[in-house]
Parts: C-alpha cells; structure tokens; sequence
C-alpha cells in the first residue's frame, strides 16, 4: 500500500447539488433523470455529460448510480461534478464504500451536505490500479447485468406463450382457419381444440373460478414486540416490501425470519416453495413464485397451485388478469384485493394435456432463470466482500483476480 494515498474525499472529487426539473416541464427524450433513488424518468435535455456518478442527497441517501450516458441529476442528488483526474467507475466504487448515514444532518428527512461528505477520509491508489480495480469489479457487475438482461428475456418468452395460448387463444384460432398453429409442433399443435364454444373458450377447456383451481390463503404479522417470536428465527416471513425490488418474480430469501412461536401465531403456517404470492395492498401486484418456504403478513394473497393449474400458469395469469384484480379491489385508506373478491375471479382452464406441454415448455425457462437469480447473489456477495478490501488495499489486486477468476 505504500502507493496509496490517504486524502480526504474533496481531494479525488468534487461533489455538486443536481438541478431542478419540476413535472411541468419535462418533455419526452431519452435522457434518464437521476433522483435520490436513481432513475425517474426520461427527459429531453442533459444537464451533465456521461458517464458520471450521483448519489442521494435529500429523502433517500446512501444509494450510489453510475450513469454512462448524459444525465439530468435532480436537486434532491449530488453528482460527481469534477473527478480532478481520477478514474469515473473506481470513483462508482469508491464512494459504495462511504457510510453516509454519518453524514446526515437533518432531523426528519435524511438529508447531507456535500461540504461534509468532501471531508471524508478515503485510500486511493494511482489511476493505473484504478483502472484495474473498477476492472475486476466491474466484471462481476457486467456478469450480473447480462444474467439480469438474459432473466429478462426467459421471462418474456414464457409470457407471450401463456398469453398466446390462454389469452388470445393463438393455437385454436389458427385450426380454426384451418391453419398449423405457428411454431409449435405437430404433437403440440394436435392438443389444442379446433372450435370454441357458445361461451367463448375453446371447446373441452372450461370456464371457472380461480379460487376453485388454487388453494387461496392470507397471512398476519405477529406481534413485533413479543422478541420470542422474532429472535433468532429461522423461517423466512415475507412483507410486500421483499417483493418491491425484485429483478425477477422469485423469492429467494427475506429481509426477516421468524421463529417456530411466531409460526405457530400465522394460520396459513409456512407456506410450500412453488406458492405464487401477490401483494394485495399497498400496492396491489407484486408477484412473485416463492423459491424457499415462506410464511407471509397481511399483505398477500397466496395461492398454492396443487390442485389444477400450476405455478407459472397463475403466475402469468395474475401479470394477464391485473386490470381485472385492481378492478375488484377496494377500501377506503388504500385499496385492498381482499380474498372474498379475488377467487370468484373467471379464468379458462385448459386440457390436462395442453396444461402439461405448457409446464414443460415454460419450466426448463423457469429453472434456467432461477439458477441466473443464484449466481447472482453469489457474485453481488463476491462483489461486496472485495469491494471495501480492494479499495482500501487489504487484499492484492493480484489475489482479487484469482478470486473472480472461476466466477466470470
């Protein structure tokens, strides 16, 4: 380490407030506004050319963005007005390692001043090593990125055969006119059913409740104040907030665990891995298919799909029917999809034989993007153990590499 240099923060960078941008007048372009909390919003001018670095100042601090295009920083950001020379992405990293709730001086909203922030004490090598470190971290983000762009599409593929078999009824319509329905093979395409019928599902399929094809079940919170129900839990216990963030909809873990008292408190109990769960409050319409046992608040509604429809058929259902779900909820704090109102809801049950080839063509995208979600948050711990070691010189350059060798 005797070529790093300890400097104080104003001494890398300087740090300037963003730039007010009221809702009035925004006008459509393809430049991404930053926020406190990143991106909101597309505008048509830049204020500071890419890339660059923001993060929160006013509402939501802590957060870090790197931004490779121009950008418009909002007054509630602080942006990276001058790098004084140092490398942009190192910057990135080097400012995720600073804890800037130490810097928050305001009583209510969290709020910092950039005067403070600048007097931080910070390591910083020469701009050769720089480059090297934001190398090797980058190559775990870059890796995580391309697995998130890949989730994207393996969702994407399997929704548009869901909405083309079951929404629009692709297949049948297609032997309606006498055609071979498009892209699906012979064996495939002989499951579906010629004609539909007086009530406008294809015949042999039928019409039903949702209710009736899933197992519908809530959740509660048990009392936060009883610490045996919540100390050294080991259950994971699901709030809509799990869901929020989500890159995909699967559940791998929660923010909190609960114990086998605080169990017994919920009457739904630990709901089986495979349960579809859909926020029903506050908002309405996170999905998500739980991937570990789950117990669940208030929140939900959890259907278990052992009865006729499986998991990603009520999954894709749900993001299919959303209109429908908002439409039958209510209340007067917050609109609420209550259980009452959720399982009359219609939905067109299929053939067992075309339910079937829909499992098994949808499942393999299924498992391939859940196994991306794995890797993922192996390579986010990676990325996060190495980061504060890299940059303040604890572990070599040389022995990082080795480290991420196998996983990129």
């Amino acid at each position: 380490m005797s070529d790093w240099r300890d400097v104080s923060l104003g001494d890398v960078i300087e740090l300037k407030r963003g730039y007010d941008l009221p809702s009035a007048e925004r006008r459509p372009g393809s430049t991404p506004i930053i926020s406190s909390s990143g991106e909101s919003g597309l505008h048509s001018e830049a204020k500071v050319a890419g890339p660059g670095v923001v993060t929160g100042r006013y509402g939501t601090i802590g957060q870090v963005f790197l931004v490779e295009s121009d950008f418009w920083p909002l007054n509630t950001a602080l942006y990276v007005r001058d790098f004084k020379g140092n490398d942009v992405h190192f910057v990135y990293y080097l400012l995720k390692t600073i804890n800037w709730s130490q810097y928050n001086d305001k009583s209510g909203v969290p709020g910092i001043n950039r005067n403070h922030v600048h007097e931080a004490r910070v390591k910083v090598p020469d701009i050769g090593k720089q480059r090297v470190i934001a190398h090797i971290l980058g190559s775990l983000d870059d890796k995580i990125k391309r697995n998130r762009i890949i989730n994207e599409t393996l969702e994407a593929m399997a929704r548009a055969l869901f909405k083309d078999w079951f929404v629009d009824f692709g297949p049948v319509r297609a032997k309606m006119e006498g055609r071979q329905p498009s892209g699906l093979a012979l064996e495939i395409a002989a499951l579906f059913p010629e004609a539909m019928g007086e009530d406008g599902v294809p015949a042999g399929w039928r019409l039903s409740c949702i209710g009736d094809e899933v197992l519908v079940t809530g959740g509660a919170t048990p009392s936060t104040k009883e610490t045996v129900y919540w100390t050294d839990g080991d259950h994971h216990w699901a709030t809509p907030k799990d869901l929020s963030s989500l890159p995909s909809p699967v559940l791998l873990t929660t923010q909190r665990k609960i114990t086998d008292s605080g169990l017994a408190k919920i009457s739904s109990g630990l709901l089986p891995a495979g349960t579809v769960l859909l926020s029903s409050r506050a908002p309405i319409g996170y999905l998500a298919i739980a991937e570990v046992p789950t117990a669940i608040n208030q929140g939900f509604i959890a259907m278990k799909c052992n009865q006729t429809l499986p998991n990603l058929f009520a999954l894709f259902w749900c993001k299919e029917r959303m209109n429908l779900i908002l439409g039958n909820a209510n209340g007067s704090t917050f609109q609420e999809i209550s259980k009452t109102n959720f399982r009359p809801l219609p939905v067109v049950v299929p053939s067992k034989h075309v339910l079937d080839a829909f499992v098994a063509a949808t499942d393999p995208l299924y498992r391939c993007l859940v196994a991306n979600l794995r890797e993922n948050l192996s390579l986010e711990k990676l990325r996060d153990l190495l980061l504060p070691k890299l940059l303040s010189g604890e572990i070599r350059v040389k022995d990082a590499e080795q480290v991420i060798g196998d996983a990129v």
